[in-house]
């Protein structure tokens, strides 16, 4: 990411949430590590859990629409998220209050309002891949497995994967601006099909807003760049494509567990 010049203290209270002393990560970083993991426990064991204890089928047979109780199932569970993730950050910002003795300004606030929806967002993509497995698997503890093992590859064997095939198609080092802007895209390119990544990018981009530019640049376009915090209406811009991508495999696990919780064929024990 490109940043512009900060003015010293703008923004302080945004830092709250970016910094570390390092001995704790930053408020960002710990929700993106432990917000998955939240989503997964709420969501392996939705339809599972209630087809082995034998009362899925005593729902099913009561006077409601099927598709009510998948719809029930992650309502809930992303309501619990959103209580707890407004809680959270809101509880931050007055212990921010409290320790620095400054209110936020009114763009600081509406950026928390920002990170805090994008981070519901992020957790709600793997409650929706943990409903999926849910309803994929007949057994809670396969389905719980699935995802952590999904999690851990996203984690940290596809950026193995990535650094490798970076160090592969690597340019020389007498190699054009063109190749070299090339190589980054895709490097990019492929980093943005993580969904921690986008997470990433749309936070960093919401909490920090000097920067200005989520992808390579020349120098030309660095030089003519006017230096400067974006407003938040930019920012949100900024990271439109980051939360396009978010949302649609959002919708996208929902979608593939609707229709197959909908074709299922649920019998009694």
């Amino acid at each position: 990411a490109v940043q512009a010049n900060d003015p010293e203290g703008s923004f302080l209270f945004l830092k709250l949430y970016t910094i570390s002393d390092g001995t704790l990560p930053s408020f960002f970083v710990f929700i993106s590590f432990l917000g998955p993991l939240l989503g997964i426990t709420l969501g392996f064991d939705t339809v599972n859990s209630e087809q082995t204890k034998g009362t899925l089928s005593r729902l099913m047979s009561q006077p409601i629409h099927r598709d009510f109780l998948i719809n029930a199932k992650f309502v809930s569970a992303l309501t619990v998220i959103s209580v707890l993730f407004f809680a959270l950050g809101f509880l931050f910002m007055g212990l921010g209050m409290v320790i620095t003795g400054l209110p936020p300004t009114p763009e600081e606030f509406w950026r928390i309002v920002f990170f805090i929806l994008v981070s519901i967002l992020y957790v709600a993509f793997w409650l929706n891949l943990a409903i999926l497995f849910s309803v994929a698997f007949r057994q809670p503890a396969t389905s719980a497995l699935a995802c952590i093992a999904v999690w851990l590859f996203l984690t940290v064997f596809y950026n193995i994967i990535v650094n490798l095939i970076a160090k592969a198609i690597a340019p020389p080092a007498m190699a054009g601006t063109h190749q070299v802007l090339r190589y980054q895209e895709i490097i990019m390119t492929l980093m943005k099909i993580l969904p921690g990544e986008l997470y990433s990018d749309a936070t960093t981009t919401i909490l920090m807003p000097s920067v200005r530019s989520l992808g390579p640049l020349t120098m030309e376009q660095i030089v003519g760049a006017i230096p400067g915090p974006l407003p938040l209406g930019q920012s949100l811009l900024l990271i439109w494509p980051q939360l396009t991508g978010l949302i649609a495999a959002t919708v996208f696990c929902f979608v593939i567990s609707y229709v197959t919780f909908m074709r299922r064929e649920i019998r009694s024990r």
